[in-house]
Protein backbone atom coordinates (compact mmCIF):
# COMPACT_ATOMS: atom_id res chain seq x y z
CA UNK A 1 0.00 0.00 0.00
CA UNK A 2 2.84 2.39 0.87
CA UNK A 3 4.41 1.86 -2.56
CA UNK A 4 1.09 2.59 -4.28
CA UNK A 5 0.70 5.82 -2.34
CA UNK A 6 4.24 6.88 -3.18
CA UNK A 7 3.78 6.21 -6.88
CA UNK A 8 0.45 8.04 -6.81
CA UNK A 9 2.15 11.05 -5.30
CA UNK A 10 4.90 10.87 -7.90
CA UNK A 11 2.38 10.83 -10.71
CA UNK A 12 0.63 13.81 -9.12
CA UNK A 13 3.91 15.68 -9.18
CA UNK A 14 4.59 14.75 -12.78
CA UNK A 15 1.06 15.81 -13.66
CA UNK A 16 1.74 19.17 -12.03
CA UNK A 17 4.97 19.55 -13.99
CA UNK A 18 3.60 18.78 -17.44
CA UNK A 19 0.90 21.43 -16.99
CA UNK A 20 3.56 24.08 -16.44
CA UNK A 21 4.39 26.44 -19.34
CA UNK A 22 6.93 24.99 -21.75
CA UNK A 23 9.75 27.17 -20.45
CA UNK A 24 8.73 27.13 -16.78
CA UNK A 25 11.58 27.05 -14.30
CA UNK A 26 12.15 23.97 -12.12
CA UNK A 27 12.80 20.31 -12.73
CA UNK A 28 10.99 17.03 -12.40
CA UNK A 29 12.75 16.55 -9.09
CA UNK A 30 11.42 19.92 -7.87
CA UNK A 31 7.87 18.91 -8.76
CA UNK A 32 8.10 15.53 -7.02
CA UNK A 33 9.80 17.04 -3.98
CA UNK A 34 6.91 19.48 -3.68
CA UNK A 35 4.60 16.60 -2.70
CA UNK A 36 7.08 15.19 -0.18
CA UNK A 37 8.37 12.03 -1.82
CA UNK A 38 11.79 13.20 -3.02
CA UNK A 39 13.84 11.15 -0.57
CA UNK A 40 11.93 7.95 -1.20
CA UNK A 41 12.38 8.18 -4.98
CA UNK A 42 16.12 8.93 -4.74
CA UNK A 43 16.01 11.97 -6.98
CA UNK A 44 19.75 12.24 -7.55
CA UNK A 45 19.13 11.46 -11.23
CA UNK A 46 19.20 14.13 -13.90
CA UNK A 47 15.99 15.18 -15.57
CA UNK A 48 17.05 13.40 -18.76
CA UNK A 49 17.71 10.17 -16.82
CA UNK A 50 14.27 10.39 -15.26
CA UNK A 51 12.66 10.79 -18.67
CA UNK A 52 14.60 7.86 -20.06
CA UNK A 53 13.51 5.71 -17.13
CA UNK A 54 9.89 6.40 -18.00
CA UNK A 55 10.43 4.73 -21.38
CA UNK A 56 8.08 4.55 -24.40
CA UNK A 57 4.36 4.46 -23.66
CA UNK A 58 1.96 2.40 -25.77
CA UNK A 59 -1.47 4.03 -25.75
CA UNK A 60 -4.52 4.56 -28.01
CA UNK A 61 -2.93 2.70 -30.92
CA UNK A 62 0.47 4.41 -30.62
CA UNK A 63 3.53 2.30 -29.79
CA UNK A 64 5.47 5.29 -28.43
CA UNK A 65 3.09 8.20 -28.03
CA UNK A 66 4.10 11.86 -28.07
CA UNK A 67 1.87 14.86 -27.34
CA UNK A 68 2.42 18.45 -28.52
CA UNK A 69 2.85 20.84 -25.59
CA UNK A 70 2.65 24.37 -27.04
CA UNK A 71 0.65 27.57 -26.73
CA UNK A 72 -0.37 27.54 -30.39
CA UNK A 73 1.23 25.13 -32.88
CA UNK A 74 4.21 22.84 -33.04
CA UNK A 75 6.07 23.06 -36.35
CA UNK A 76 7.02 19.77 -38.01
CA UNK A 77 10.01 20.11 -40.34
CA UNK A 78 11.42 17.96 -43.10
CA UNK A 79 14.90 17.90 -41.52
CA UNK A 80 16.04 18.19 -37.86
CA UNK A 81 16.96 21.89 -37.88
CA UNK A 82 15.27 25.30 -37.70
CA UNK A 83 15.85 25.91 -41.41
CA UNK A 84 14.14 22.67 -42.42
CA UNK A 85 11.14 22.94 -44.73
CA UNK A 86 7.85 23.14 -42.85
CA UNK A 87 5.82 20.04 -43.70
CA UNK A 88 3.08 20.20 -41.08
CA UNK A 89 1.76 21.62 -37.84
CA UNK A 90 0.51 19.98 -34.67
CA UNK A 91 -1.98 21.87 -32.52
CA UNK A 92 -1.59 21.76 -28.75
CA UNK A 93 -2.36 18.27 -27.41
CA UNK A 94 -2.14 16.64 -30.85
CA UNK A 95 -0.65 13.15 -30.81
CA UNK A 96 2.13 11.49 -32.77
CA UNK A 97 4.20 8.32 -33.02
CA UNK A 98 7.75 8.91 -31.77
CA UNK A 99 10.11 7.25 -34.25
CA UNK A 100 13.49 8.35 -32.93
CA UNK A 101 15.69 11.19 -31.73
CA UNK A 102 18.45 13.26 -33.36
CA UNK A 103 20.05 15.67 -30.91
CA UNK A 104 17.43 18.23 -29.86
CA UNK A 105 14.97 16.96 -32.46
CA UNK A 106 12.45 14.13 -32.35
CA UNK A 107 11.46 12.18 -35.46
CA UNK A 108 7.68 11.79 -35.48
CA UNK A 109 4.74 10.68 -37.59
CA UNK A 110 1.34 12.25 -36.97
CA UNK A 111 -1.56 11.62 -39.32
CA UNK A 112 -0.19 12.11 -42.85
CA UNK A 113 2.77 14.18 -41.63
CA UNK A 114 6.23 12.76 -40.96
CA UNK A 115 9.17 14.92 -39.93
CA UNK A 116 11.01 16.45 -37.00
CA UNK A 117 9.94 18.67 -34.11
CA UNK A 118 11.98 20.21 -31.30
CA UNK A 119 11.98 18.09 -28.16
CA UNK A 120 11.27 21.09 -25.91
CA UNK A 121 7.71 21.16 -27.22
CA UNK A 122 6.81 17.47 -27.22
CA UNK A 123 5.74 15.40 -24.20
CA UNK A 124 6.91 11.78 -24.22
CA UNK A 125 6.81 8.79 -21.87
CA UNK A 126 4.76 9.19 -18.70
CA UNK A 127 4.24 12.88 -19.47
CA UNK A 128 2.58 12.02 -22.77
CA UNK A 129 0.42 9.37 -21.10
CA UNK A 130 -0.90 11.79 -18.49
CA UNK A 131 -1.72 14.48 -21.04
CA UNK A 132 -3.25 12.03 -23.52
CA UNK A 133 -5.53 10.51 -20.90
CA UNK A 134 -6.69 14.00 -19.97
CA UNK A 135 -7.46 15.28 -23.50
CA UNK A 136 -8.58 12.14 -25.37
CA UNK A 137 -12.16 12.29 -26.63
CA UNK A 138 -14.65 9.64 -27.62
CA UNK A 139 -15.99 9.91 -31.16
CA UNK A 140 -18.76 8.09 -32.99
CA UNK A 141 -17.87 7.06 -36.54
CA UNK A 142 -20.66 6.43 -39.03
CA UNK A 143 -20.46 2.87 -40.35
CA UNK A 144 -22.95 3.50 -43.15
CA UNK A 145 -23.79 6.47 -45.36
CA UNK A 146 -26.71 8.82 -44.74
CA UNK A 147 -26.71 8.32 -40.96
CA UNK A 148 -29.33 10.71 -39.59
CA UNK A 149 -28.50 13.07 -36.75
CA UNK A 150 -31.73 13.78 -34.86
CA UNK A 151 -32.83 16.29 -32.22
CA UNK A 152 -34.05 13.54 -29.86
CA UNK A 153 -33.20 9.84 -29.33
CA UNK A 154 -36.09 8.46 -31.38
CA UNK A 155 -36.91 7.94 -35.06
CA UNK A 156 -39.83 10.38 -34.97
CA UNK A 157 -37.74 13.45 -34.05
CA UNK A 158 -36.48 16.12 -36.44
CA UNK A 159 -33.44 15.33 -38.60
CA UNK A 160 -30.71 17.94 -38.10
CA UNK A 161 -28.34 16.61 -40.75
CA UNK A 162 -26.84 13.39 -42.07
CA UNK A 163 -23.36 11.87 -41.76
CA UNK A 164 -21.40 10.23 -44.56
CA UNK A 165 -19.78 6.85 -43.94
CA UNK A 166 -16.46 7.30 -42.15
CA UNK A 167 -17.34 10.74 -40.77
CA UNK A 168 -17.26 11.13 -37.00
CA UNK A 169 -18.65 13.39 -34.29
CA UNK A 170 -17.61 13.81 -30.67
CA UNK A 171 -19.57 11.70 -28.20
CA UNK A 172 -21.35 13.35 -25.27
CA UNK A 173 -22.86 10.15 -23.86
CA UNK A 174 -24.17 6.76 -24.89
CA UNK A 175 -27.77 5.93 -24.01
CA UNK A 176 -30.00 2.94 -24.73
CA UNK A 177 -29.54 2.36 -28.46
CA UNK A 178 -28.55 5.98 -29.13
CA UNK A 179 -25.40 8.08 -29.02
CA UNK A 180 -25.60 11.74 -28.05
CA UNK A 181 -23.10 13.65 -30.19
CA UNK A 182 -21.76 17.17 -30.42
CA UNK A 183 -22.54 18.82 -33.75
CA UNK A 184 -20.55 22.06 -33.70
CA UNK A 185 -22.26 24.08 -30.94
CA UNK A 186 -25.39 21.92 -30.57
CA UNK A 187 -26.17 18.35 -29.58
CA UNK A 188 -27.91 15.61 -31.50
CA UNK A 189 -28.52 11.84 -31.50
CA UNK A 190 -27.50 9.04 -33.84
CA UNK A 191 -28.47 5.38 -33.81
CA UNK A 192 -25.83 3.22 -32.10
CA UNK A 193 -26.65 0.48 -34.63
CA UNK A 194 -24.95 2.40 -37.43
CA UNK A 195 -21.95 3.88 -35.61
CA UNK A 196 -18.93 2.74 -33.64
CA UNK A 197 -17.47 4.60 -30.66
CA UNK A 198 -13.68 4.90 -30.38
CA UNK A 199 -11.03 7.03 -28.69
CA UNK A 200 -9.58 9.94 -30.64
CA UNK A 201 -6.63 12.31 -30.40
CA UNK A 202 -5.93 15.13 -32.86
CA UNK A 203 -3.05 14.70 -35.30
CA UNK A 204 -0.91 17.01 -37.45
CA UNK A 205 -2.13 18.75 -40.58
CA UNK A 206 -0.15 18.88 -43.80
CA UNK A 207 1.08 22.22 -45.11
CA UNK A 208 1.58 21.21 -48.72
CA UNK A 209 0.09 23.62 -51.23
CA UNK A 210 -1.19 20.67 -53.25
CA UNK A 211 -4.08 20.85 -50.81
CA UNK A 212 -5.52 23.77 -52.74
CA UNK A 213 -5.65 22.21 -56.19
CA UNK A 214 -4.95 23.79 -59.57
CA UNK A 215 -5.99 27.24 -60.72
CA UNK A 216 -6.32 28.70 -57.24
CA UNK A 217 -5.30 32.36 -56.91
CA UNK A 218 -2.55 33.48 -54.55
CA UNK A 219 -5.02 35.37 -52.37
CA UNK A 220 -7.05 32.19 -51.83
CA UNK A 221 -3.94 30.21 -50.87
CA UNK A 222 -2.79 32.98 -48.52
CA UNK A 223 -6.26 33.29 -46.96
CA UNK A 224 -6.42 29.57 -46.25
CA UNK A 225 -2.91 29.44 -44.83
CA UNK A 226 -3.72 32.45 -42.66
CA UNK A 227 -6.91 30.78 -41.39
CA UNK A 228 -5.12 27.51 -40.58
CA UNK A 229 -2.63 29.14 -38.25
CA UNK A 230 -5.44 29.68 -35.72
CA UNK A 231 -6.37 25.98 -35.48
CA UNK A 232 -6.63 25.00 -31.82
CA UNK A 233 -7.63 28.47 -30.65
CA UNK A 234 -10.87 28.78 -28.66
CA UNK A 235 -14.48 29.10 -29.75
CA UNK A 236 -16.29 31.98 -28.03
CA UNK A 237 -19.91 32.71 -28.87
CA UNK A 238 -20.20 36.27 -30.19
CA UNK A 239 -16.41 36.58 -30.44
CA UNK A 240 -14.33 37.81 -33.38
CA UNK A 241 -10.80 37.39 -32.01
CA UNK A 242 -8.71 34.85 -33.90
CA UNK A 243 -6.51 34.34 -30.85
CA UNK A 244 -8.77 34.87 -27.82
CA UNK A 245 -11.90 33.34 -29.30
CA UNK A 246 -14.45 33.58 -32.11
CA UNK A 247 -17.67 31.90 -33.14
CA UNK A 248 -18.14 30.49 -36.63
CA UNK A 249 -19.16 33.72 -38.38
CA UNK A 250 -16.76 35.78 -36.24
CA UNK A 251 -13.94 33.54 -37.44
CA UNK A 252 -14.81 33.96 -41.13
CA UNK A 253 -15.42 37.70 -40.63
CA UNK A 254 -11.95 38.24 -39.12
CA UNK A 255 -10.11 36.05 -41.64
CA UNK A 256 -11.69 37.77 -44.63
CA UNK A 257 -11.20 41.22 -43.07
CA UNK A 258 -7.43 40.79 -43.39
CA UNK A 259 -7.91 40.54 -47.16
CA UNK A 260 -10.12 43.61 -47.44
CA UNK A 261 -13.43 41.76 -47.58
CA UNK A 262 -16.15 42.89 -45.16
CA UNK A 263 -18.58 40.27 -43.87
CA UNK A 264 -21.48 40.63 -41.42
CA UNK A 265 -21.22 38.82 -38.07
CA UNK A 266 -24.08 36.43 -38.83
CA UNK A 267 -23.89 33.18 -40.79
CA UNK A 268 -27.35 33.66 -42.37
CA UNK A 269 -26.32 37.07 -43.74
CA UNK A 270 -22.98 35.71 -44.97
CA UNK A 271 -24.86 32.95 -46.84
CA UNK A 272 -26.58 35.61 -48.96
CA UNK A 273 -23.34 37.21 -50.16
CA UNK A 274 -21.24 36.42 -53.24
CA UNK A 275 -22.15 33.83 -55.84
CA UNK A 276 -23.51 30.34 -55.22
CA UNK A 277 -21.30 27.50 -56.50
CA UNK A 278 -21.50 23.71 -56.42
CA UNK A 279 -19.14 21.52 -54.41
CA UNK A 280 -17.54 20.37 -57.68
CA UNK A 281 -16.76 23.99 -58.59
CA UNK A 282 -15.80 25.13 -55.09
CA UNK A 283 -12.31 26.58 -54.60
CA UNK A 284 -10.18 27.11 -51.53
CA UNK A 285 -11.41 30.27 -49.81
CA UNK A 286 -15.10 29.79 -50.60
CA UNK A 287 -17.54 29.74 -47.68
CA UNK A 288 -19.45 26.55 -46.90
CA UNK A 289 -22.75 26.86 -45.04
CA UNK A 290 -24.58 24.26 -42.97
CA UNK A 291 -28.13 24.35 -41.67
CA UNK A 292 -30.56 22.96 -39.16
CA UNK A 293 -33.59 22.12 -41.23
CA UNK A 294 -33.34 24.82 -43.90
CA UNK A 295 -32.03 27.57 -41.61
CA UNK A 296 -28.31 28.31 -41.90
CA UNK A 297 -26.62 28.03 -38.50
CA UNK A 298 -22.94 27.40 -39.28
CA UNK A 299 -20.23 28.56 -41.69
CA UNK A 300 -16.74 27.27 -42.56
CA UNK A 301 -13.93 28.15 -44.98
CA UNK A 302 -13.29 25.62 -47.74
CA UNK A 303 -9.64 24.55 -47.96
CA UNK A 304 -9.88 22.38 -51.03
CA UNK A 305 -9.34 18.64 -51.13
CA UNK A 306 -12.63 18.05 -49.30
CA UNK A 307 -11.72 19.92 -46.12
CA UNK A 308 -12.96 22.99 -44.24
CA UNK A 309 -11.58 25.03 -41.34
CA UNK A 310 -14.07 26.48 -38.88
CA UNK A 311 -14.77 27.62 -35.34
CA UNK A 312 -16.70 24.52 -34.39
CA UNK A 313 -17.75 24.57 -30.73
CA UNK A 314 -16.62 25.57 -27.21
CA UNK A 315 -15.29 22.03 -26.70
CA UNK A 316 -13.28 21.72 -29.92
CA UNK A 317 -12.42 25.31 -30.87
CA UNK A 318 -11.08 26.15 -34.35
CA UNK A 319 -10.47 22.92 -36.25
CA UNK A 320 -10.34 21.21 -39.64
CA UNK A 321 -13.16 18.87 -40.69
CA UNK A 322 -14.17 17.04 -43.83
CA UNK A 323 -16.50 19.23 -45.87
CA UNK A 324 -19.23 16.60 -45.67
CA UNK A 325 -19.06 16.05 -41.91
CA UNK A 326 -22.67 17.29 -41.97
CA UNK A 327 -25.11 18.09 -44.77
CA UNK A 328 -24.07 21.12 -46.83
CA UNK A 329 -26.69 23.83 -47.25
CA UNK A 330 -24.83 25.96 -49.79
CA UNK A 331 -21.38 27.18 -50.90
CA UNK A 332 -20.65 30.81 -51.80
CA UNK A 333 -17.79 32.40 -53.73
CA UNK A 334 -17.16 35.57 -51.72
CA UNK A 335 -13.77 36.47 -53.19
CA UNK A 336 -15.25 36.91 -56.66
CA UNK A 337 -12.42 35.67 -58.90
Amino acid sequence: MKRVLIMGAAFLAVSTLYKMPVHAEGTIADAIASVGVGEVLELDKTEEEFKEAAGPVELYGYHNIGIANVDNHLNVRETPDESGKLVGKMSNNAACEVLGEEGDWIHIKSGKVEGYCHKDYLLTGVFARLRAEEVVTSVAEATSGGLRVRTEPNTESEIITTMAEGEYLEVVEVTDGWIKVLLDDEEGYISAEYAQVKENLDTAITMTELLYGEGVSDVRVELCQYAKQFIGNPYVWGGTSLTKGADCSGFTLSVFKKYGISLPHYSVSQSQMGTKVSLNDAKAGDLVFYAKGNTVNHVAIYLGNGQVVHASSPRTGIKISNVGYRTIHSIRNIIGD
